[in-house]
């Protein structure tokens, strides 16, 4: 169990809490734990995830306890393991293995064995022999079969609670009234046969995020005392030095403090290729050491690590339910006494006992729960392997409707640091000479531009030379010594013989910043710098426009000309001059129109205008918690593509989710009135309740399969 802490109250502390649930098979369970849970005093929301099985419950601790919330739990018909947050003993574990092993066994004999009666009652072989069978032995066959379901219909009565198995217990029943106990039987048999389609169903979505954590390793090799030394990777301090040999999964994030490797990074940024690391590079946890050793300093361990912010993303995503599944579920609240009342109508017009079971036996509520939270698990769950983080359904459904798209500048459509662009050669000087008096100049400044000098030195290969009497002048630039000779690089005021020509007019126009290099006091050349546009941003923002996105705007808080000299190439409008708050009211007024707004930024100065937009996306470093934390929806690496690919799977979402309510409503509609009129006897009809959910797992499972 895990624990955080709020405050509602000036004087009362609220607890969130984490309670690990058993026995959950479907959509419906989770309806059950959650309901149990909040009809505790102090409890202000529970969310029940099927997948993760557990349950994050918000609570007073002054009012409610966690034996309360077991008892609570238990009481619903589910279980908590012996102390929260355990693992179970492997003894026990083993045994229920075995246990569903030796069920599944019977399971299938028993099914086996029926499909041949249903066989043999269809074409009308053993009516001879089932009449001889006395009836007390064909109601302990039911009860021997449907035990399980009676037993949580039961509960469910119990509690005052009205679930999918209820109206084809009652079915079954019916059945059995009227004498055709092997109809009983056989109603019961595909029960179960829904039962485990939907348990299927759930282990799928469930065994997405099981292949997730089961990347994180367990071990990790660390440095104490001068010796090397395996521990829990949950035991590893931030700061500790581990040891990654070739073939090993790195179990932290951290700086490469010495080695070299080759990287599988795929796990984490969705990158498809492997990248070479050395000293001074990021790694993250659950990525794959395929070639070299390295040696890493811990910087984020365990759930704090980029790989345990997935995983726990990933999680609460199914917490987070899209509109479209809350009208899923009261659509499903409501279904159960609209199909009990024709059921009573059919037996009130027609007198029909078996016309009237057949109606309880064909409705099945659970297609209707199953309809989103499927959909919407395989989504996320491919998403994420393709680097993409969505923090819920809801943000899904949004970004399906989008039709605006706002853009920041620094850092979302630019690299977010300076490039040196042209080289100017002024009064016979080379290009060459120019940018090497100016990398020798600014050799030891750390301004970024001095830096953005030196790597295009290095590109060039030009001559750097050591610089003597090395002064920094803040606002103007640096003053050294070169060869003998004294260089000055920075802006105007810097250099005594300013040079201006049309191509300095030029360059400025487009929203460069320029650097003059002066010798012995003549300027020598002009380097121009500007942050450099991602060059995969022109294709994204098309893909988006033959997604239907008409209106894409950039907002940005440098000034205008550097806004159009970006915006007026990518066919976008723009707004400059912005402070944060300007971006937030640029969001408010689009949505005030109608408009649903999605907000791509950084993640670090954006934070709030994301969290404004319907969905706000965050581009950038896999390690930034902000951009993770402050946005809805997270791409862990660098490009831009995501983002189209990421407004594809929502739209391919939605129209699964539609496909998948509306086939259910229709074959329910369709089931419903063959069974009132006659023609779809109890026996078809409890095998035709089980097609619904075999129908939504092959539709939705096409999303695990995302291009």
């Amino acid at each position: 169990m895990t624990t955080s802490t709020t405050t509602d109250h000036p004087q009362r502390e609220l607890r969130t809490i984490e309670v690990p649930v058993r026995g959950m098979d479907c959509a419906e369970c989770t309806v059950h734990v959650r309901e149990a849970i909040e009809s505790l005093p102090g409890v202000r929301s529970a969310s029940v995830l099927l997948a993760s099985e557990k349950a994050i419950v918000h609570l007073d601790p002054a009012q409610v306890d966690t034996p309360a919330i077991r008892k609570a739990i238990e009481g619903a018909g589910y279980s908590v393991p012996a102390a929260a947050g355990e693992v179970e003993p492997s003894s026990r574990a083993s045994a229920a293995h075995f246990t569903r092993a030796v069920l599944t066994l019977l399971g299938i004999v028993f099914g086996v064995v029926l499909l041949v009666v249903v066989l043999g009652v269809w074409l009308g072989l053993f009516g001879a022999v089932t009449a001889r069978v006395p009836w007390p032995v064909g109601l302990a066959v039911v009860l021997l079969a449907g035990y399980p379901i009676f037993v949580n219909v039961a509960r469910a009565a119990l509690r005052g609670k009205v679930i999918s198995h209820t109206l084809m217990s009652v079915g079954v029943l019916a059945a059995l009234l009227v004498g055709q106990w092997v109809t009983a039987v056989i109603i019961v048999f595909f029960m179960r046969v829904g039962d485990y389609a939907e348990r299927f169903t759930t282990e799928r979505g469930r065994r997405a995020l099981k292949d997730l954590t089961a990347l994180a390793p367990q071990t990790a090799r660390v440095e104490r005392d001068g010796q090397e030394v395996e521990v829990a990777a949950a035991d590893v301090g931030v700061g500790e030095t581990v040891i990654v040999r070739p073939g090993e999964r790195i179990p932290v994030d951290g700086e490469v403090l010495g080695g070299q490797a080759t990287v599988d990074q795929a796990a984490i940024t969705g990158e498809p290729l492997p990248v070479e690391v050395g000293p001074g590079a990021r790694v993250f946890a659950a990525t794959f050491a395929r070639l070299g050793s390295i040696r890493v300093r811990a910087t984020h361990v365990g759930v704090d690590s980029t790989f345990g912010r997935v995983v726990r993303l990933v999680e609460e995503a199914e917490a987070n339910r899209a509109d479209v599944q809350r009208i899923a579920d009261t659509f499903a609240t409501y279904y159960l006494p609209v199909v009990a009342t024709i059921a009573a109508l059919t037996f009130a017009l027609r007198r029909d006992p078996l016309a009237t079971a057949a109606v309880l036996v064909v409705a099945c509520s659970c297609s209707f729960a199953l309809a989103t939270p499927i959909a919407m698990l395989a989504s996320v769950g491919a998403a994420a392997k393709r680097g993409i983080l969505v923090k819920g359904g809801k943000y899904l459904e949004q970004l399906a409707r989008a039709d605006v798209v706002l853009l920041d500048k620094t850092g979302t459509l630019t690299f977010g640091r300076p490039w040196i662009t042209d080289v100017v050669a002024v009064g016979g000087a080379s290009e060459e000479e120019v940018l090497s008096l100016a990398a020798s100049a600014d050799k030891y400044s750390e301004h970024p531009l001095a830096e953005a000098v030196r790597m295009l030195a290095r590109e060039r290969a030009v001559l750097v030379y050591e610089p003597a009497h090395f002064k920094a002048l803040p606002g103007l630039g640096v003053r050294a010594e070169v060869e003998g000779r004294a260089v000055a690089v920075g802006n105007r005021r810097l250099v005594s013989a300013p040079y201006e020509s049309a191509a300095l007019a030029q360059l400025e126009a487009q929203g460069k910043a320029l650097l003059f290099v002066g010798r012995d006091d003549e300027v020598v050349g002009v380097l121009a710098a500007s942050d450099m546009p991602r060059p995969e941003v022109p294709a994204a923002l098309a893909a988006l426009r033959e997604l239907g996105i008409r209106h894409i705007e950039l907002l940005t808080g440098d000034n205008a000309r550097a806004a159009a000299s970006l915006a007026e190439p990518l066919g976008v409008t723009y707004r400059a001059n912005l402070l944060p708050e300007d971006k937030i009211a640029v969001v408010r007024e689009y949505q005030q129109r109608g408009h649903v707004v999605v907000m791509v930024g950084d993640g670090v100065n954006d934070a709030p205008a994301l969290a404004q937009a319907d969905v706000g996306i965050a581009i950038g470093d896999a390690g930034a918690t902000v951009a993770t934390e402050a946005a809805h929806i997270a791409l862990l690496r660098d490009d831009w593509m995501l983002v189209p690919d990421a407004f594809r799977i929502a739209r391919r979402t939605m129209r699964t989710v539609r496909l998948n309510i509306g086939f259910t409503a229709v074959y329910n509609v369709l089931g419903l009135s063959l069974a009132a009129f006659g023609f779809l006897p109890p026996i078809f009809a409890a095998a035709a309740q089980s097609l619904p959910d075999l129908g939504i797992l092959a539709n939705s499972s096409r999303l695990l399969r995302q291009k």
